[in-house]
């Protein structure tokens, strides 16, 4: 992946191997499918989504593992527990081994309980 300024998903998608662009692919379609009025756009060099509410999730291809990654709070991790617990997981990001299916109800579970989170934070700031 030489470039490295990225101004769409698009371009980020194709700059991988192609051996890896199905399950971004099927990365982005869970999470649009899940939060359909989210814009996807590219914060950091990767692919991210977001709505007027807040941020969804980044997604990216490393070596031997998927990403998804996200600012805080970081909530999701405790609502998926016990789903997340097979996976590696940092202080900001859950790595999805190449070596396993991709867990594409889980992820689309998970974008659709961070909207809702982020909708309610706003409604919350709007009362006041």
């Amino acid at each position: 992946m030489a470039k490295t300024n990225f101004k769409t998903a698009d371009e980020y998608i194709a700059s991988v191997p192609e051996a890896d662009r199905a399950s971004l692919e099927a990365i982005r379609k869970a999470i649009r499918d899940a939060v359909p009025e989210a814009e996807e756009t590219i914060s950091y060099q990767i692919p991210a989504f977001r709505t007027g509410d807040g941020w969804i999730f980044y997604y990216s291809v490393y070596t031997n593992h998927l990403s998804l990654a996200c600012p805080p709070p970081w909530t999701e991790r405790e609502a998926f527990k016990a789903q997340l617990t097979p996976y590696k997981m940092s202080k900001s990001a859950i790595q999805f081994p190449k070596s396993a299916p991709l867990p594409l109800k889980l992820i689309g579970e998970m974008a659709a309980f961070r909207a809702r989170e982020a909708a309610e934070r706003t409604k919350t700031k709007a009362k006041g």
